[in-house]
């Protein structure tokens, strides 16, 4: 047999290699490459004695050899890093929950169509996410309340007049009953909801689709959604679960989970209390923290962020826990025993809007300075998307505002503004002072003929009436405020339920209700 001598044209760049592989007798050692994917490296054989410059052979030895020598030129393999591409990828943003600990905010809307940041709502940070990530096929599961989510999403995220989408979508899958026993019922929980679609996902038109994102519409935080898959792919996984560090005080509001040296995740436990909690303390230095962040948050939890390659999500929702409703509490815990379940450490801001106080807390935040450690709407290269409504700016006389966001189309005269946000159509008049507060606005004007006729009426019109004083306070979209009104909760309640005054009070924050009308003189 002729022996052969071969040189590889190679077809990456070369790169330093410091790792070795095994020599293999009678083979051409090209066919044995362990690299590493990333570097696009090529190993080198431990048996030459001698340095190889990458992608080149320098003799292969047969067990049958003479003089004759033969050359041969050949093309090498390319050893790729693979790459995410989002058009293989579907999003599904699960709206459908009830929303009760969000009350009274969600009695007339769905939780991810609550007003955030004075013009925006939930649903559009895990809509915006997608979008700056590239992912144009967008499936979102509604069920409670859900008239203002899809209005907004239809005038928003459509092929018209709002987000263009290409050769994407953006579907409403709201809950509907559907033949069988299981298609009578409402969805049971986050992992039944994609259930009871899974004909859906498995339609043509996601067939080239081979992860699928689960996302949640009620959390504010801005994410590339790609780094996430790109870790996903890289560590070959199943699920990938995206967490962040949690101390203690919130810890057991959220699924923890406990991982090994890799990043797998080798104990999931949903909302865990008492001993179970102390059970999941992990050492969080091993995700990059220092000692003192470490101990301060000594908790690894879930952000209810979850990449599922497609094959594997529809086999467990159809195959192996055909019973089980949640993927946090059920499906999640238990495939961490026969899956390849990866941790994603996410490590900027995140905020679960799963309280009033919650909520209250993070739109007052948005007023503050920018920092790494608080949330923007402003980012030119990741902007948020909202409804187009074509609002005229904003008109101030002589106002005093300090630490605020105001929105389009507010009409503000000679007040006092701090520590606020103002919502779109706001109507503010003389001496008014708002401090501490979070006014969603108002969704129509009303014209000056109009608040006019109603003042002389002894109506009140939509707005804050003249020296009216408002403190610690949330008020929800066309709320009628009369003049002279304090609403300060000087007695500290925490707790109080007042529909028939147009208010409650959670965790000591007074809440008007939409389209409340508070008359003039009056104090809360």
């Amino acid at each position: 047999m002729d022996s052969c001598c071969a040189t590889l044209r190679a077809n990456m760049n070369p790169m330093e290699i410091k790792g070795v592989v095994n020599h293999v007798e009678n083979e051409f050692w090209g066919r044995k490459i362990k690299g590493i994917l990333k570097n696009r490296a090529f190993a080198r054989s431990q048996n030459m004695g001698r340095k190889i410059k990458p992608g080149m052979a320098i003799s292969v030895l047969t067990p049958d050899i003479n003089n004759e020598i033969m050359f041969q030129t050949f093309d090498g393999p390319v050893l790729e890093h693979l790459e995410v591409d989002p058009k293989k990828v579907a999003s599904i943003i699960l709206g459908g929950g009830a929303g009760t600990r969000l009350f009274p905010l969600t009695s007339r809307r769905a939780k991810p169509a609550v007003p955030v940041g004075g013009c925006y709502r939930l649903i559009d940070v895990p809509m915006s996410n997608c979008i700056n990530s590239g992912i144009r096929k967008i499936f979102i599961l509604t069920q409670f309340n859900s008239f203002s989510l899809n209005r907004h999403l239809a005038r928003t995220y459509n092929f018209g007049n709002g987000v263009s989408f290409g050769d994407g979508f953006v579907e409403v899958l709201a809950a509907t009953q559907t033949p069988g026993k299981a298609g009578k019922k409402w969805f049971q929980g986050t992992a039944d909801a994609v259930r009871q679609f899974i004909w859906v996902f498995e339609d043509a038109k996601t067939k080239n689709v081979e992860q699928i994102l689960i996302l949640s519409g009620d959390h504010l935080y801005r994410m590339d959604y790609m780094e996430l898959i790109q870790k996903h792919i890289d560590t070959n996984a199943d699920i990938t679960v995206s967490c962040i560090p949690m101390d203690e005080s919130r810890a057991s509001d959220y699924g923890l989970m406990k991982i090994d040296k890799t990043g797998c995740i080798i104990h999931f436990a949903e909302k865990p209390k008492g001993h179970e909690l102390k059970a999941m303390q992990v050492d969080t230095s091993v995700l990059g923290l220092s000692k003192r962040d470490a101990l301060k948050n000594p908790y690894i939890a879930s952000m209810g962020v979850y990449v599922f390659k497609t094959d594997v999500l529809l086999k467990l929702l159809k195959y192996n826990y055909p019973s089980s409703n949640d993927f946090g509490s059920e499906i999640i815990p238990s495939a961490v025993k026969d899956y390849n379940v990866q941790a994603y450490l996410f490590s900027d801001y995140w905020e679960d809007i799963g309280t009033i106080k919650s909520f209250f807390d993070a739109n007052l935040t948005l007023t503050e300075q920018a920092s790494p450690s608080r949330f923007d709407f402003n980012d030119p290269t990741k902007p948020f998307f909202t409804s187009p409504r074509f609002l005229p700016p904003t008109k101030v006389e002589k106002c005093k505002i300090v630490d605020a966001l105001v929105s389009h189309g507010c009409f503000l005269r000679e007040c006092s503004i701090e520590h606020s946000i103002v919502g779109v159509r706001s109507r503010l008049d003389y001496g008014v002072e708002l401090k501490d507060t979070m006014m969603m606005g108002a969704d129509y004007y009303q014209t000056e003929s109009e608040i006019a006729s109603l003042l002389a009426e002894g109506k009140v019109p939509i707005g804050v009436g003249q020296n009216t004083k408002i403190r610690n306070c949330i008020i929800d979209k066309n709320a009628k405020i009369g003049k002279d009104v304090v609403i300060a909760n000087k007695d500290n309640v925490e707790e109080a339920d007042r529909p028939d005054e147009g208010f409650y009070i959670r965790s000591g924050i007074t809440v008007l209700l939409k389209n409340a009308t508070v008359r003039d003189g009056t104090v809360i």
